[in-house]
């Protein structure tokens, strides 16, 4: 994008050529079942995440390696079936891909050998699950945050029920100076308010489906965070741990060019 607007700019290009070459840009087709967006990152700071839920595991296999091919990497949630690893690692082991697949957070990163060590980590997130039943989203929140460049620290099974535990987490994060903390949550899901009444930077509280009876599945935990009295408490729905990772993500971003833009005007005062 940025190299078709340097042309525009010099004259190279005309502008209507370049409509034409933004609008084909990044857009693949795969089959006859997608057209993966491969110019997302550079667009909006997230990649195009595949939803496997719902998919067959076929056209998540051909959308995965596509979408892995163009841009170096490729990320999976809500994988049910196990053998969708297996396939994608057969087909692009030879081509220097790894697969890493995170059981737990149902999430695949197929990526480039040296993906990882290239990644400029921006900055740092902290993501807490308040009990060990909420790991697994909390999880597919780390592995989202991590593949869009963040460092992740992490405190699981912290939850309100023994909230002496919180005490030396939250220390750790705000001595580390994260940016952002995600708080991952069921049952009654209270831990996020009382996470936002201690800390000075934005909390995002993640319900999760665990918990049984009258507002249970979720219901119960989304309600209360929504409700929270606590300043500076953002919710997303039910069991969205990807949600809340790409949100955080966006915020370290937002942060870490204000201050990169904030250093390069004290240098050329």
């Amino acid at each position: 994008m940025q190299e078709i607007l340097k042309r525009v700019a010099t004259g190279e290009l005309s502008i209507e050529a370049a409509s034409r070459a933004l609008k084909l840009r990044g857009i693949r087709a795969v089959g006859d079942f997608a057209r993966v967006d491969t110019d997302r990152a550079h667009r909006t700071g997230i990649p195009e995440i595949i939803l496997a839920e719902g998919k067959r595991s076929d056209e998540v296999i051909e959308i995965a390696i596509t979408l892995a091919r163009e841009q170096g990497f490729a990320l999976i949630s809500r994988v049910l079936d196990d053998n969708v690893a297996e396939e994608i690692a057969t087909r692009l082991g030879k081509e220097g891909f790894v697969v890493d697949h995170n059981g737990l957070a149902k999430m695949i990163l197929v990526k480039k050998a040296d993906y990882e060590s290239s990644r400029h980590k921006f900055g740092r997130i902290g993501l807490i699950a308040a009990g060990t039943a909420d790991i697994p989203i909390a999880e597919e929140a780390r592995m989202v945050a991590e593949a869009c460049g963040c460092e992740v620290l992490k405190a699981y099974d912290v939850g309100i029920a023994g909230i002496h535990r919180l005490s030396e987490p939250l220390e750790h994060f705000i001595e580390a100076n994260v940016a952002v903390i995600i708080v991952v949550a069921g049952m009654d899901g209270a831990l996020p308010s009382v996470v936002a009444s201690l800390v000075d930077v934005p909390v995002i509280g993640v319900p999760t489906s665990v918990g049984y009876g009258l507002g249970g599945k979720g219901v119960a935990a989304l309600l209360s965070m929504l409700q929270s009295c606590s300043p500076g408490l953002a919710v997303v729905n039910i069991d969205n741990g990807v949600g809340a990772a790409t949100i955080a993500v966006k915020c370290v971003r937002s942060m870490s060019r204000n201050r990169d833009r904030d250093r390069n005007r004290r240098r050329e005062d």
